[in-house]
């Protein structure tokens, strides 16, 4: 599937081949910090089939548990999560600047052990529409 996908400010454009079926949510802790939310998705693109359109994305390597970095790359100006690269090559991007995010479902999920309690309980709460 063909996706775009652009940060907050529009600062940053890009356009992917991705996998519909390889989209997760990830509740592992260094996903929780690097978003300051519950839990990340992300939607594999697939081998060499991504291409930055505009700008240039400010990159933040982190090393994981294994000893292998990942290179978690964000807008410089508005500070949208865009993409991780693996040391593999492997590009995830950010569900949340993914244009046709409402097009791609999760299809598992990761780390469930960090899971935050309330994550699989939201679906009851009352929803305030849309403020």
């Amino acid at each position: 599937m063909r996706v775009t996908g652009a940060c907050q400010c529009g600062e940053i454009r890009y356009k992917a081949e991705v996998d519909p079926q390889a989209v997760g949510v990830c509740h592992c802790t260094d996903c929780q910090q690097l978003t300051g939310s519950a839990y990340r998705v992300t939607v594999a693109a697939l081998p060499g089939q991504f291409q930055l359109l505009a700008g240039e994305a400010k990159r933040y390597r982190k090393m994981g548990d294994s000893g292998r970095p990942s290179d978690q790359f964000f807008c410089g100006n508005c500070g949208s999560p865009m993409w991780r690269e693996s040391a593999d090559g492997e590009i995830g991007l950010r569900l949340g600047c993914v244009d046709q995010r409402r097009a791609l479902a999760p299809t598992h999920q990761s780390f469930g052990r960090s899971a935050l309690p309330f994550v699989f309980a939201v679906q009851g709460l009352p929803e305030d529409g849309d403020n």
